[in-house]
């Protein structure tokens, strides 16, 4: 397996105006990524709008990327639920020379204790053919794999490799940290707190702003991880106001603006998700025309 370490980016589904996948916007996308110093690629996740995706359309999202990708950059596929079952189902049916790791979601909505979630990991991670990576978002989930849990699996499944931390709280990502064997990644799924994980022993991000600004955030992560704290923190605080910006009215809404702006797909989103407002579109454009680092 490819190395999972430093900026993955969480790849959007770019839509037409009638809703269809724009498939040649996605693959400028991919591109644009693989020109500007991201890592490994993150496919189907929910800034890919998965859940409004039919499998169908899932598969032909993948082998767009694939395509694209030209087995330039590690590869990491979405495949998560709240029935085991069924994500059982969807992992062993997914052809492992395709992808380097699968990234599945903590079960959410029937909000499992911590003996159901390790439980149900246990025997998705036996199903997978390839390593897997926990995700832990419970502003979505509306539960918590707490890092009690987290380190069980670690120690427990072999097959689990790390873990995308997006619960927002430094406190707890540092505590995963301390509490998991060494080797197990520990990434960044906040955009804003990505870098003092990093700072604090984690092994880098899946970011949503990270594929709008590839260039810089990838370079601010490196920076990280290779202690030049100072210099990171630099190019952090000059991206915190477009952090801030990008989930102001949701995930993917505001990287779409973004991409929009730039020229890369159009603003199109699936409902019950909607475009950004008129004022936000505006701030995330001016701080794009006007961040000295862009390249456009």
């Amino acid at each position: 397996m490819k190395a999972l370490i430093g900026t993955g980016v969480a790849l959007v589904t770019p839509f037409t105006e009638t809703g269809a996948i724009d498939f040649p916007a996605l693959k400028r996308i991919v591109r644009y990524q693989i020109d500007n110093g991201i890592d490994y690629l993150v496919v189907l996740g929910t800034t890919g709008e998965s859940v409004t995706l039919s499998p169908e359309e899932k598969t032909l999202v993948l082998e767009a990327v694939l395509s694209e990708n030209q087995n330039q950059l590690p590869i990491v596929l979405g495949v998560g639920g709240n029935d085991t079952a069924e994500v059982v189902r969807q992992i062993t049916a997914v052809d492992s020379r395709q992808i380097d790791a699968v990234l599945s979601v903590s079960p959410m909505y029937n909000k499992p204790t911590q003996e159901g979630i390790f439980r149900h990991f246990q025997v998705v991670a036996q199903a997978s053919k390839v390593p897997l990576l926990l995700y832990n978002v419970p502003g979505r989930t509306s539960s918590n794999m707490m890092p009690e849990t987290i380190a069980r699996l670690a120690r427990e499944c072999p097959n689990i490799i790390g873990i995308k931390e997006a619960a927002g709280d430094l406190v707890q990502a540092m505590k995963i940290i301390r509490a998991v064997p060494e080797g197990f990644l520990v990434i960044s799924g906040d955009d804003m707190i990505a870098l003092p994980m990093v700072l604090a022993g984690g092994h880098g991000v899946i970011s949503v702003i990270g594929e709008g600004l590839p260039n810089e955030f990838s370079k601010m992560i490196r920076l990280g991880l290779n202690g030049e704290h100072l210099a990171a923190f630099r190019l952090h605080y000059q991206m915190m106001p477009v952090i801030d910006y990008i989930f102001q009215q949701g995930n993917p809404a505001g990287i779409k603006a973004l991409f929009h702006y730039l020229g890369l797909c159009k603003n199109e989103l699936r409902l019950p998700l909607v475009p950004v407002d008129e004022v936000l579109y505006e701030r995330i454009a001016s701080f794009v025309n006007d961040f000295v680092g862009i390249e456009r």
